[in-house]
């Protein structure tokens, strides 16, 4: 099965701390390598995570503030130095578009790489990155500013060849692709041999939904039901779930309640609020609602 990982870099919330990182992570997926979110100090952390700068090919930004956008002109002015010259491209709401093109023009003049920008309707759900393995759709979420969060969904793959049974009926490996796609094969004495016995079914395709920041969204488990992973932003825990409220942010059991609604397989908690000094009682407050549920640490990665 081809990688489909999310590494951490940051999983704190707006306010520094020396524990924990502004929001950002990297997913691997089938060799590809795409950044959500881009807070202050990503690049160091992409340093510390072994990650190799140029294989990035985008970033989506959730939304406009600090903690999940101040790293990215930093980030860029790093790839360029580095001598980077494949494009990046960037998918944020549309109000950054500005924003970047005058960093752009001041921070990094003469970038020999081309920044392509691609605005994104954060109030709406659609499909806004296809390439032949896989598609990226926008999530409305719901906090102080417009924001948004991104489905990554794995397409359908073809069906594994069946090696013995191909050395058994002595079929070339030419055939290998017409398999694949659904042929069978007819053997030198006229024998039928079915496609069935040629394959191994595919592995069934692996979805991951990042949903940070919102407030408790109670439809939100219709929009990422059934999702291999989830990470969904748990800042608080429900001692704390006024300010939950007031500042447009989430619980451990919010965030708790939306994976089991939607019938997730692993839910992974995050953007934790800087008075916690030990996240164990969020994670606890999450488990006793969804048992399959892990705080997210810089440094940790995730199989989807």
């Amino acid at each position: 099965m081809e990688p489909f990982k999310i590494h951490i870099l940051g999983c704190g919330s707006a306010l520094p701390t020396l524990k924990h990182n502004a929001s950002s992570q990297v997913l691997e997926i089938r060799g590809k390598m795409f950044m959500i979110d881009c807070g202050e100090g990503t690049q160091l952390q992409l340093r510390r995570s072994h990650i190799h700068f140029t294989r990035i090919s985008a970033v989506f930004i959730s939304h406009l503030h600090g903690d999940h956008c101040f790293g990215l002109i930093g980030m860029i002015s790093t790839f360029g130095m580095l001598g980077r010259t494949q494009p990046l491209h960037v998918y944020a709401p549309k109000e950054m578009e500005p924003l970047l093109k005058l960093q752009l023009e001041i921070f990094c003049d003469g970038l020999e790489y081309d920044v392509v920008f691609h605005a994104v309707n954060p109030n709406e759900q659609s499909v806004i990155y296809e390439d032949r393995s896989l598609t990226v759709e926008t999530i409305p979420l719901e906090h102080r500013i417009p924001c948004c969060g991104y489905l990554f969904r794995e397409k359908e793959s073809l069906p594994h060849i069946n090696r013995e049974m191909l050395d058994f009926y002595d079929i070339p490996l030419s055939q290998v692709n017409n398999i694949k796609l659904g042929a069978g094969w007819k053997t030198a004495d006229g024998q039928e041999v079915a496609n069935s016995k040629l394959v191994i079914p595919a592995d069934p395709p692996r979805s991951y939904a990042y949903c940070s920041d919102t407030r408790f969204i109670p439809d939100l488990s219709k929009r990422v039901e059934n999702v291999s992973t989830l990470y969904h932003e748990s800042t608080y825990s429900s001692e704390n779930e006024n300010r939950a409220r007031m500042f447009w942010h989430s619980t451990a059991r919010q965030a708790a309640t939306v994976a089991k609604n939607a019938n997730v397989g692993k839910l992974l908690l995050g953007h934790f609020s800087a008075r916690y000094d030990d996240e164990s009682g969020i994670l606890n407050e999450a488990r006793q609602v969804f048992p399959n549920s892990f705080l997210t640490n810089e440094g940790l990665t995730f199989d989807v």
